[in-house]
Order: C-alpha cells, then structure tokens, then sequence
C-alpha cells in the first residue's frame, strides 16, 4: 500500500508512517540522541511546506509466532507491577544548599519511597539519603533572605540555615508553621493556626503580627435587646455606672496594646459565617490581604459510595466529592488590613472591568426558549473570588519586593474572567492592571504570575493571543509580550537578577517540549536543551544547571544534567529501565499530522503499524482514546498512559494498526482546539474520530469493518459517544471507568465547559451519553471500578439500568470491587485488558 501523493499534496503536511525519530537515533548514547534529535526536529516535515516521507523502516523487528517467547508482548508482563519497567526517578528537585540533585524511587516491591542524592561534580555517583538527614533534601517549603540565610519546612519542623554553614532546627512539633517569608527587615514570617508571626533570627524574639476570629467582636458592654432593657439601662443609674466602667476599662486594656510592646496587637474580626479563603501579609509588615467565603458545606450527606471489601467483613460508606448539579456560587470577599492602625477596609470588586457583565445572557436565553420562557439581562454582581487553580500551585497574592504593592489574581466564578489587579493602599480599592476574558473558559493550567525580583513590574501568562504566552506589564501600563506563537509555555521560573525567564514549550513540534529562556530586555529565546521527546525540568537557586526529566516516546523517563548556557549536550545520570523492558520490541509509534474535515489545524495522533500492515489484506484497528479531555497523549515522549502505550504494542504485534488521536479538547494546541468542545463535548472530538477513522482506511489499508475502540474516563465518555452516536464508526468498543452523564461529574471541571445544569441545561444533555444510549448497536463492553470517587459507579449503574430498560443486549458490564478511578492491583490491571483483548479478537 502507498501514501496518496495527492494527499501529501493537498496537506502539506509529512505522513511519516515509520517515525520522525528512528530506533537507530533512540538507541544512541544521550549526548548524540541529542543532537540527533535536534537534527530531526531542524527538518521535521510536519513543520515544512514540501511534502516529505521519511525512509521506510520496520516498527517491530521480532517474529511474532511464538517461537521467541522472549520477543512476545503479553497481557501478563504489561499489567504487572509497573516496577518490572524500571523503578523510575520521581519527584525531582535539589537539595537545601543547592549542591545535590534529589529525586525518590520506589523499592523494589513496595510503595515506600526512598530518597536519592547526586552530586553537582559528580551526578553519577548517587547514594541514599539517611532518614536522619532527610530534612536537608525533601524540604516542603524553601525561603532565602538577600544576605544568603535560608529557612525551609521539613513534616512539622522549621530550620534555619546561616550563611556559615550551620543549621538551626527552628521548630519541633506544635502547630506547624507554613507560608515563610522573609520581611525586610530580615525577620521570617511564618503562619501558624490563625496567626502570622515574625521571628527574630539572632535573638529569637517573635512578635504577633497579625491574628484573626471569625466571631463577633467581643464589647464592653452589648446593646439592649429589647424593650425592657433599653429602659432598664436608661433608668437605672446603678446600671449605668457599672456599663461605663466597663467602657473604660476596655479602653484602657486597648491603649495599653496600642502603647506598649508587651502585649500583641488586637485580632481583626470576620463575619462568623465565613472562613478564611486566603492571607497574605506585606514583607514590611504594614498591610495583609484576607479573602473570607461563607462556611457553608460543600458536600451532603449522601455524597457518599459504598466500600464492599473491607477488613471486617462490613461495609464502609466513604465520603465524596458534590456533583456539579449541586453546586453554588462562592464568592470571597476581599479585604485589606493596616496592621499599624487596625484598620480593616472591603475591596470591593466594582473596579473589575466586567464584574457585573452578563457573560451567560446569550445561554440563558436559549434555555429559557427551550422552556418557551423569555429571559431578562441580569446586570447584578458575579461571584468572584481568588484565583482558584495556579501554575506549580503559586500564590494568588502576591507583593512586590519592599511591600509597597501587591497584586491579586482573581477569577469570576463562571470562569469567563480572570482578573489580575493591584490595591490602591490610600483609597482602599482594587486597580484592574489586565482582564482576560473567554467566551467559553479560562485556562487554568497556565495562570503564573508575580513581581518581579527588583522592579515593580508585573509577569504573568495569559491566552490572550490563543496560546499560553509570558508577559510583562508596568502598572498602569499595557502589557508587552515576552513569547510569541503556535506554541504553549509552562513551568516558569524567574531568574534573581530579573535576566531571564525559564520555561518549557513545545516550540519546535506540538509533541516535543524542551526547555527555553527568554531574556526580559531583549527578548531573545535561548533553547536550553535539544533532547526531543518530553523535557521537564528544576532549576537550582544558582541558576546554573538544570536537572531534566526526559523521556522518548518508548523510554521511560530518565535524568539528566545540563549547565546552563553550555553548548555541550545533556549528560544521561540514571539508568532505571530494566533489561526485562528493554528486551521487548515495543513499538515506535509515528506522530502524524491527519487532516481535519472541520478545522484549518490538523489533528495530530500516534500511528502504530504492524509488520505486515502494506501486505495482503486490509488490516484491523483499533483507535485508543486519551482520557481527561485536555490532555496532550500525541507527543515524543512516554506516555502517562504507559499500560496503553505496551497494550498497543502488543496489538500491534499482533497485526492491529493503532491510531491514538489528539481529537478536539487535548492539550498543546492552544486556545480554539481546547474550547472547541464548549457547551457540546463529545461532537468535535467524534468528527476527528470519523477523520481518524478514514485516515486509517485511506492511508494504512485497514478494513472500515474492522475497526474498534477503547479509552478509559474521557476516554470512555467518548467511546460510549461514538458507539451510541455513530455506531457506523466502530465494530466495537470498550469504554474504561466512564462518565456517563456529566451532571454527576465534578464542579472545577465540567462547570468550565458545560456551565452548570441549571443554568445551561441544554449543554448536558446533549453532552452525556446516557441521552442517546438507543443508539448502541455494536458489541459493548463497560468496565467499572467501584470504589471511584473522581466517575462514580453510579455512572455505569444508571446507564446500565438504561441499556436494560431499552433492551439492549449486546453489551457486557465488568465490576473491579476494590479500585478507584486509576487502577492499583495488578489483577484488576490483567482482567480488564483480557476483556478488551477478547472483545476485539472476537470481533475485529
């Protein structure tokens, strides 16, 4: 079978069936797979306006007829415990005095961690850390003052590091301090319970610099209540002395804590009702921002799933999450505290462009005609609160370096809007400084933001342009982008000396990340490493040398090193895979570019090709579906469905063409792919599958007869999708722990895309399958864990009552009793993955 020319040609794009990057180049030692890569990624053609077919070459180089049982892909080594892959390096990061990379690996047969170090001259040389040492490499939280003192959190504890060398444990035990700081006047501040306290590094004192109750301010005296009372108190003079004194009386205990060092500051006072949301307080000690919500619960007490298999025989009713059915606005208010006065003054949110736009008016009023209902614009106040969802779990309060200004990230609660504004000290109000705004929903995974370290000029990402970008803004002043193009940045860390910006993009290739910096005066971008695949990365205090997490599409992640601004390529420092894995003949799945019959982009997927696929006749498929919606799974490095990527090495092996698609809603394409689901998930991600699903027949010579499907979560969602809506795409399908009416899914997530159902009732039902389950006509297959609180068996129990109910009978329902949404037990793994093997063998 050859590709169609006019294909090619009508596409611009590369089809390269047999890899962009070859075995021989994965093979290699690192530094020449580096600069191999780079090589591929100078001449990618899915970048280039010529057509171009890479050289053919054989995915699998094995026999596959049993006789080199050694050279076999099985179901039981693939779903064993994935420590027979290698015990991989995780949780990357240095050590407190910046001189050692740390990282954790498993032990063999077991889930305990332990710790590693390697040395910055000498990485190769890993050793264990000491359990007795442990606070000086797994540090929770890490500060450092301008002279060079550093403190940091380890479990409940507080060091201090000074410049000489020694370390002092600062804490032990007791309330845990957390959120250190340095001020500027070289105290650590720290948070502890309801209280933030300054503490004195070379004397030891500490002072209270701000406490707060959600309780009604305690007074002198209380007003009357009633009639009777107020009379009494006016009547009565005995009554009013005894009041007066105790007037006094409190106003002398209020100057004496005005006047006189000995006793702390009073507390500042919140509704009752309410709960803290968020705190921050100046480095000068001056000012506090504190967001306050109402202490309402968020769950009832049905949200809870049954738990069969417990140690006495019993059953245990484990607690859930609120389904987005039930769900409400929260608002936080806004508050900012003068910690010299006592002051406490509302920002109020009537500055935000936008605060009060009807931004669902047009949603609103198609559902109110559904109803035969006419809707009003609503101009009444959003909910809107602190940003809930930051890049690496950043503040969303953040102050410049003396404290003179600080800056709030803030979201409207329908996620339309988010909102980054600073806080006039003198008028008590907030100042919008940038407003981002979608139609359908912000980003949540790329919302850094902060000052940086010596101007007062703000840094901060934002999608305005369609991809996650880096920006600069002087307050006051329009923003200036650092970054721009078709690509997505993440990962930023900022440099001491304000030079740079590091990050992470797929700048070269939608599916290959590496790691970059941006220069703050010039804009230039440095590409920092040329490794191809899938690159993350820690950058020490030092900024001198990056540790990098690096992966390729059939190896697993290892480490590497690299200095920074060096042009030596990265050096390679672990090597964890087993011999076991690396003697298999896993397959190198191409990344391609399919043409997409309803977008100017096209869908980018992995292609796994059997031996024989040109030879005789047409083959079968299968077409795996990624889960989480906006996930990117189509990319150069390993997967974190790794149990998949084996899975479909076997199939392959077997004579099965894979097709793993990028479909509409995925991650690394920007804005427009990732909304084009808004209000109608499952539509746009079914039209690439029909692309996916012709690609196959027209360019893989595979049987439109013989195609099935299978995904676990979203990706179940959007097989039932497809096997209830287009039941002429697939012979079959499989869908793994699915959502099956999003009403029931979670608020974060789902509210984003679908609005909520009582606002936008439309959206989930045209959005989940259990709506058009008449439409099964293939064989299905329904496996379902039922200790899952992230899908709920509830999902599968009602849409199963469904399938019944319709009378359906070509499906099959498969129950895991003890897992949760990610499997755990091997034996669950192997069950699952043998129905699904059947399901296609028998079919396909």
């Amino acid at each position: 079978m050859k590709l169609a020319p006019s294909l090619l040609l009508f596409t611009g794009v590369s089809i390269a069936l047999s890899g962009c990057i070859s075995t021989e180049t994965l093979s290699e030692a690192p530094q020449a797979a580096e600069e191999n890569a780079a090589s591929v990624t100078k001449q990618s053609a899915l970048h280039s306006n010529e057509p171009h077919i890479t050289a053919p070459q054989k995915i699998l180089d094995v026999s596959i007829d049993g006789e080199n049982a050694h050279n076999t892909i099985t179901l039981k080594q693939i779903m064993a415990d994935p420590q027979w892959i290698g015990r991989t390096p995780l949780s990357i990061g240095w050590s407190v005095d910046d001189k050692h990379f740390v990282y954790e690996i498993k032990r063999n047969d077991s889930n305990v961690k332990d710790v590693y170090f390697s040395d910055v001259v000498n990485p190769f040389d890993a050793q264990k850390v000491p359990l007795n040492d442990l606070q000086q490499y797994r540090y929770k939280q890490k500060v450092e003052r301008d002279d060079g003192v550093i403190a940091y959190t380890y479990k409940d504890s507080v060091y201090v590091q000074f410049t000489d060398g020694n370390t002092v444990q600062l804490t032990r035990g007791g309330a845990p301090l957390s959120k250190l700081s340095f001020m500027t006047d070289g105290r650590l501040l720290a948070l502890s319970t309801n209280r933030f306290i300054a503490i004195d590094l070379d004397t030891g004192e500490r002072e209270e610099i701000l406490s707060w109750n959600f309780a009604d301010k305690p007074q002198a005296v209380a007003p009357p209540k009633d009639y009777v009372a107020e009379q009494q108190q006016s009547l009565i003079d005995y009554i009013k002395k005894k009041r007066q004194q105790k007037r006094e009386k409190q106003q002398y205990n209020d100057d004496i804590a005005h006047h006189n060092t000995s006793v702390s500051r009073p507390p500042f006072y919140f509704d009752k009702n309410h709960k803290l949301a968020g705190v921050s307080v100046s480095p000068s000690g001056d000012f506090a921002i504190v967001a306050t919500k109402p202490d309402i619960p968020t769950r009832a007490s049905s949200d809870t799933m049954p738990h069969y298999i417990q140690e006495d025989g019993r059953i245990a009713a484990i607690s859930v999450r609120q389904r987005v059915s039930d769900a409400e606005p929260v608002n936080h208010q806004l508050w900012l505290l003068n910690l010299k006065n006592g002051e406490k003054s509302k920002l109020n949110y009537f500055t935000l462009p936008g605060f009060n736009d009807d931004v669902l008016a047009d949603v609103k009023r198609e559902n109110a005609a559904a109803r035969g209902e006419t809707y009003q614009v609503n101009r009444l106040p959003r909910a809107i609160r602190l940003m809930s969802k930051t890049s690496w779990n950043a503040p969303t309060i953040r102050w410049n370096r003396d404290g003179s200004q600080v800056a709030v990230m803030l979201e409207a609660w329908d996620n339309k809007d988010r909102w980054i504004a600073t806080v006039d000290f003198g008028k008590s109000q907030l100042v919008n400084q940038h407003r981002l705004h979608d139609d359908a929903w912000i980003n949540y995974r790329h919302n850094t933001f902060g000052w940086l370290h010596t101007k007062d000029v703000l840094y901060f990402q934002s999608e305005q342009s369609g991809y996650a970008h880096i920006y600069l803004q002087t307050p006051g002043q329009r923003a200036v982008a650092l970054t721009e193009g078709e690509f997505v940045t993440s990962s930023l860390t900022l440099s001491d000396n304000d030079n740079w910006i590091y990050f992470k993009a797929n700048k070269p290739h939608p599916g290959i990340f590496e790691i970059y910096r941006v220069n703050l005066d010039s804009k230039e971008i440095q590409a920092l490493t040329h490794l191809g695949g899938m690159t993350d990365y820690k950058l020490g205090n030092s900024k001198t040398t990056l540790l990098l997490k690096h992966s390729k599409i059939n190896q697993p992640p290892e480490l590497f090193v690299k200095k920074v601004g060096a042009i030596t390529p990265a050096t390679q420092i672990t090597h964890t895979v087993s011999e076991t894995f690396k003697s298999l003949p896993w397959a190198l799945p191409s990344v391609i570019a399919i043409p997409s019959s309803h977008t100017n982009a096209p869908i980018y997927a992995r292609v796994y090709l059997p031996n024989n696929y040109r030879e005789g006749e047409p083959n079968k498929a299968v077409v795996f579906n990624h889960g989480a919606g906006y996930k990117q799974n189509a990319h150069y490095g390993w997967s974190d469905y790794f149990r998949e990527y084996m899975f479909n090495s076997m199939l392959a092996q077997q004579g099965y063409v894979v097709l793993d698609m990028d479909y509409r809603a995925s991650a690394g394409y920007g804005r427009d792919w990732r909304t084009a689901i808004y209000r109608n998930m499952g539509q746009p991600e079914l039209e690439d599958l029909r692309d996916g699903v012709n690609w196959l027949v027209n360019n893989a010579n595979v049987d439109r007869e013989r195609i099935g499907t299978y995904g676990g979560s979203y990706g179940g969602f959007l097989t039932f999708m497809a096997m209830f809506k287009m039941p002429d795409l697939f012979a079959a399908g499989a869908a793994l722990r699915p959502v099956t009416d999003w009403a029931h899914y979670n608020t974060g997530y789902t509210s984003n895309i679908l609005n909520t159902p009582d606002i936008d009732p439309i959206s989930y039902q045209r959005s989940s399958p259990i709506y058009f389950a008449e439409g099964l006509e293939k064989p299905l297959l329904i496996n379902a864990p039922m200790v899952d609180n992230n899908v709920f068996f509830q999902d599968t129990v009602r849409l199963v009552q469904r399938l019944i109910e319709l009378e359906k009978t070509d499906f099959e329902t498969a129950i895991y009793p003890v897992e949760p949404h990610g499997f755990v037990q091997p034996s669950s793994w192997l069950d699952e993955y043998r129905r699904i093997h059947t399901l296609f063998e028998e079919n396909l």
